[in-house]
């Protein structure tokens, strides 16, 4: 199992970011994925998970509205939206997997399989 996060950078206050997370190893379109994130400092926090149909579990009520999940599973691949991002989103994104077709509740912050992050910096 392999996943691949991209599409991090630097941004400033008020724009957006879309993170991208390419599966190998295995069949990304049978499993649910999800995106947590861990700023310095600060515990890992849950941000959504979508299963196989597309059906979505948001985990941290601050993100709702401005970020959204979605996946191509031709692609092989998971999708973040961030927008409006202020300071405050400054982490490491990870993208993520239970092998599992079902969302856990569970907060979004223990998955059995995660990639390696991909860092979002919001400052002006």
């Amino acid at each position: 199992v392999q996943l691949q996060a991209s599409g991090g950078g630097l941004v400033q206050p008020g724009e957006s970011l879309r993170l991208s997370c390419v599966a190998s190893g295995f069949a990304l379109s049978r499993y649910a994925m999800g995106w947590f994130r861990q700023a310095p400092g600060k515990d890992r926090q849950g941000i959504g998970c979508i299963t196989t149909g597309g059906t979505i579990t948001e985990y941290s009520h601050s993100e709702k509205g401005r970020f959204s999940l979605s996946r191509d599973n031709a692609k092989n691949t998971v999708f973040l939206q961030m927008n409006n991002l202020s300071p405050e989103d400054a982490a490491i994104y990870y993208c993520a997997t239970n092998l599992a077709d079902f969302c856990l509740d569970n907060g979004g912050r223990s998955y059995d399989y995660r990639g390696q992050g991909t860092q979002v910096t919001v400052s002006s």
